[in-house]
């Protein structure tokens, strides 16, 4: 799904969504911000946060990192947690992921 969107600089882009549920109807429970920070900083500060979580628990997590569009979905099958969400714009790429049944 793509849609025109805005970013929070009132700029407008496009932003490319995929997701098992709609995001503004999820509740996060944590937010990591990685901006600016390249691979394997944004998927290894991702784990340290998911670990942190309780099972069913969400985070949202954001990336400069283009490499996080393939990176994160596979760490979440890895770890066996759910990418419940992913928005993408021109400057950044959103996710959510839900913390599966593991330690």
């Amino acid at each position: 799904m793509t849609r025109v969107g805005r970013v929070s600089d009132n700029k407008e882009e496009q932003v490319t969504t995929q997701y098992e549920i709609p995001t503004e109807d999820l509740k996060v429970d944590a937010e990591l911000d990685t901006s600016g920070l390249l691979c394997p900083l944004p998927v290894y500060k991702a784990s340290i946060a998911l670990g942190q979580l309780s099972k069913g628990q969400v985070l949202h997590l954001i990336s400069t990192d283009p490499g996080s569009l393939e990176d994160v979905p596979a760490l979440a099958r890895q770890l066996g947690d759910t990418l419940l969400g992913l928005e993408r714009t021109e400057s950044k790429q959103l996710f959510w992921i839900k913390k599966g049944d593991r330690p």
